[in-house]
């Protein structure tokens, strides 16, 4: 009885409260069902603000994108990096980066991040590209006539080397392809466990992703990297730091580069997949992105094919205005990140229209950015994909609107405020590199006409994984 007269038993200001019936888990089930239908419904009931039950927390809805830039710019009193903190530091087995043992850790790590911007991020860009022709002439320069491969498991193989070479260098054995492909299979095991694991879920109840965890970890000691050749700056300033703290044993330090290649590639890998099946779906759009593809190689003198190097600038990069829109346009209507911000006192936030919620210390604020991409008042006919979304006039749109009114923001693929992706520049790169290889270097077409949906187990975590994989097939271009 207590439970169905709780959400009416709330202090003056105070959300309403959405319970459940069952005792700790509350909503949670319903919820990691289908979070995106549940929040709908649960607007259409109690309006833009509510307050839901999950697994033992206590969550308030911020549903209006009005509304969003309240809860950003209140960075004091609501926090996120302290939570971000303890869940990766459970998730990789790496301890706490509590400010008494490791003084200023967390701020020297975040520092680091200067090298994914600017100049430095155009260094690590040349090599990633570099780095991705390489991978492509090895994999596919015999293709003279087709071949035919699983999507996800291709985009998986490339992305996950190129990556690994690019932030840690190349494993110099005459296997080193062979070595990588083992590591990436393991990575692949533990990623699968990664929801539950982020549901706060013991790892000793998933099987042998404790054991999976522990070899990866390993494939990170002191010992191990060093025989890699080329890593980047980002890392070696990481290591550089992780070797002022004589309290981060060896294990820690190799569980916290862990952790940053899954930063990596964890939401990168699905993502390149969805971009590429969308193009490879909607022959008008694929001929857009090859056509603008083809003019800049034309433009630069520049040869395509896997034997040429290709060089492309930022500038030159960030000009391909149908490849960026298709790849936004792909990362609206797969991503499903959960922004989290946690109240460090109990206060009064303050929105807009003499709005005011009152929050305890210790509430979960959210916001839900798939609903703002999939609302059909910001974006006509949503579940459709439209390549050129983001254009207008020739140029990148960035100017979206909600009730005749324009929104600061409309694309939110990397979360936002302090929580806002620190790797998202080069995110973006790798992914539209990708896309340019393997479009001015290859025919590619899809082998199995067969409708991949949305895997909704990661709701709330980023970027949703293919329900199935699909086969496609590729030759090189005459």
């Amino acid at each position: 009885l207590f439970i169905f007269f709780s959400a009416f038993n709330r202090k003056t200001g105070e959300p309403p409260l959405i319970n459940g019936w069952i005792p700790y888990l509350g909503k949670a089930l319903i919820f990691r069902k289908d979070a995106y239908k549940f929040l709908l419904d649960q607007q259409k009931k109690f309006g833009d603000i509510f307050t839901v039950h999950i697994a033992g927390r206590y969550i308030t809805f911020i549903m209006d994108p009005f509304q969003y830039v309240y809860v950003i710019r209140n960075s004091k009193q609501l926090e996120f990096h302290e939570f971000a903190n303890k869940m990766a530091s459970k998730t990789f087995d790496y301890p706490a980066l509590s400010k008494g043992k490791f003084p200023e850790l967390k701020e020297n790590l975040h520092r680091i991040y200067q090298y994914l911007q600017g100049k430095p991020l155009d260094i690590i860009s040349d090599h990633m590209m570099k780095n991705l022709q390489d991978i492509f002439e090895w994999k596919c320069s015999q293709a003279t006539d087709w071949e035919t491969e699983k999507m996800y498991k291709f985009c998986c193989s490339v992305m996950f080397e190129a990556s690994f070479v690019t932030l840690y260098g190349r494993v110099p054995a005459a296997d080193g392809h062979k070595v990588i492909s083992e590591i990436r299979d393991k990575f692949i095991k533990f990623d699968a466990s990664f929801p539950y694991l982020a549901a706060n879920i013991p790892i000793e109840l998933l099987g042998a992703t404790k054991k999976v965890r522990k070899e990866l970890i390993h494939h990170f000691l002191l010992q191990n990297m060093t025989k890699w050749l080329g890593g980047s700056k980002v890392v070696q300033a990481r290591q550089d730091i992780f070797e002022k703290y004589e309290l981060l044993g060896d294990y820690d330090k190799a569980a916290h580069h862990f952790a940053f290649l899954w930063a990596s590639v964890g939401n990168t890998i699905p993502a390149t997949f969805w971009a590429m099946y969308y193009l490879l779906r909607h022959p008008e759009a694929l001929a857009a992105v090859r056509d603008e593809i083809d003019h800049l190689l034309q433009s630069t003198g520049q040869e395509r094919g896997p034997t040429y190097n290709i060089h492309l600038t930022r500038e030159q990069l960030d000009n391909l205005v149908y490849l960026e829109s298709a790849l936004n346009e792909s990362l609206r209507m797969c991503s499903s990140s959960m922004n989290i911000r946690i109240s460090q006192e109990d206060f009064v936030l303050k929105l807009e229209g003499n709005q005011e919620v009152v929050l305890r210390k210790g509430d979960w604020i959210a916001l839900y950015p798939q609903i703002l991409h999939m609302d059909p008042e910001v974006y006509e006919d949503p579940k459709e994909y439209k390549f050129d979304r983001y254009i207008e006039n020739g140029k990148k749109k960035t100017t979206f609107y909600k009730a005749g009114r324009k929104l600061k923001y409309f694309l939110m693929p990397f979360g936002s405020g302090i929580s806002m992706c620190p790797g998202r520049f080069l995110a973006m790169n790798e992914m539209k590199m990708f896309l340019f290889i393997l479009l001015s270097h290859f025919d590619v077409e899809l082998a199995e006409n067969k409708a991949v949906r949305l895997d909704n187990s990661r709701m709330g975590l980023g970027i949703l994984l293919p329900d199935v994989d699909i086969a496609f097939r590729y030759k090189l271009r005459s």
